[in-house]
């Protein structure tokens, strides 16, 4: 191939047409009487709706707030003795949701057992149950056993 070969091409492209350099077009080259949309380099945001509010904002709002956070599920260590389990029975997440003192929505949560009594029972602690001090301490005096998980060094 060499220069004196070449041949234009007959599929080129076509220049894009301007608007108001004269022609057929008129006055306003097709933009219209003033405002935003016949300035030049004019855009307007498709959502707007010329300040008026638009119909997302139309829609009814949903009243409050759902907080995606887990609650600590709080128990009595007294109404563990009362009816719910007897002497020797472990105590986890499970075994409250069957007893009844948890949902099981609440089970995804913390549980937590407070209080300070004397225990008549003896209870075993499951390693995912929280205790404050003195429930530990009451578990612990009536004979009780707290799992612990195995820290590994």
């Amino acid at each position: 191939m060499q220069i004196n070969t070449l041949k234009l091409n007959s599929k080129r492209k076509k220049k894009k047409q301007q608007i108001g350099r004269g022609g057929k077009k008129g006055t306003y080259s097709g933009k219209g009487n003033k405002g935003q949309k016949a300035r030049s380099g004019a855009h307007v945001n498709p959502l707007f709706e010329g300040g008026r509010s638009t119909l997302i904002d139309h829609l009814k709002k949903a009243k409050g707030f759902k907080s995606l956070k887990t609650r600590t599920i709080v128990i009595r260590i007294e109404r563990l003795e009362k009816k719910f389990f007897k002497d020797g029975d472990e105590i986890s997440k499970e075994t409250l949701v069957k007893s009844g003192l948890i949902n099981s929505v609440e089970s995804k949560g913390k549980v937590k057992i407070l209080g300070e009594t004397d225990l008549k029972r003896k209870f075993k602690i499951n390693k995912n149950i929280f205790l404050s001090l003195s429930s530990k301490a009451s578990i612990e005096k009536a004979g009780g056993t707290i799992e612990t998980e195995k820290k590994i060094k």
